[in-house]
């Protein structure tokens, strides 16, 4: 069974104009799905629908066995977003922020413990997270935000924008870590990026939106050849312009 399920998602915000328009794709276990187009695409619409923060005006979307729309909160407990703006309690410091998003999540004071340990073990922050977040930097704060995300081990986490505005070094941090956890703990992924190469590198399959239509769906590998590509970019720019019929 998929770990994501999409079937005709669509998002009408005026009559007949459709931010989102009949999106339809699955995630498998331990696999990395990532969304790819133009800004005004429909990519974070989509991923608001599934993240359960929007509603959608036709369609649904099942997560481990939960339909979004008929039974959001069980579809929330198998989840996790991080969107691109997210942010910290910036006046706390980094362990104690970990407590208390732990203590959101758990259940009990020993699962609560656990999620902290595995969040300090992944974002790699040391004696830093005794000093408060207000003196981080942007890479330090993400690699915060995302051990924050997985401490639960959700079925799926949702990632818009992982990497954005990071250097070199953090954003090849973060990118390994999202690999690994899909390889070796089996948890899915599903991505939202303008950076292809980071798309490149991390995806085991791609699905390119314009105008709010999801347009196709494949394995980078498949795409390339299909439009006699050499990378992503290429892929997404002759897809995106009509160069090469669908």
């Amino acid at each position: 069974m998929s770990v994501l399920s999409a079937e005709g998602l669509t998002k009408s915000y005026k009559k007949g104009i459709n931010a989102a328009e009949n999106i339809t794709f699955s995630v498998e276990k331990g696999e990395i799905f990532a969304l790819i187009g133009p800004n005004g695409a429909g990519k974070t619409t989509t991923i608001r629908m599934i993240a359960t923060l929007l509603t959608p005006t036709e369609g649904d979307a099942v997560i481990s066995g939960h339909s979004v729309v008929k039974e959001p909160e069980k579809a929330r407990e198998h989840i996790t977003y991080l969107p691109d703006e997210a942010g910290a309690y910036k006046s706390m410091k980094g362990i104690d922020y970990l407590n208390f998003m732990a203590g959101l999540y758990a259940k009990t004071s020993a699962e609560q413990s656990e999620y902290v340990k595995r969040a300090v073990d992944m974002c790699g922050l040391g004696e830093r997270l005794e000093e408060r977040i207000n003196g981080y930097s942007r890479g330090m704060i993400r690699k915060l935000l995302l051990s924050r995300a997985v401490m639960s081990r959700p079925d799926l986490a949702i990632l818009d924008e992982a990497t954005s505005g990071l250097d070199v070094l953090n954003a090849l941090d973060i990118r390994k870590t999202i690999k690994r956890l899909a390889r070796e703990e089996g948890m899915s992924f599903l991505l939202s990026s303008h950076n292809m190469l980071e798309i490149e590198f991390l995806s085991d399959r791609v699905g390119i939106m314009s105008e709010g239509k999801l347009l196709l769906t494949g394995t980078i590998e498949d795409l390339k050849s299909k439009f006699g590509a050499r990378n992503l970019e290429e892929v997404f720019e002759k897809a995106v312009s009509g160069e090469v019929s669908l």
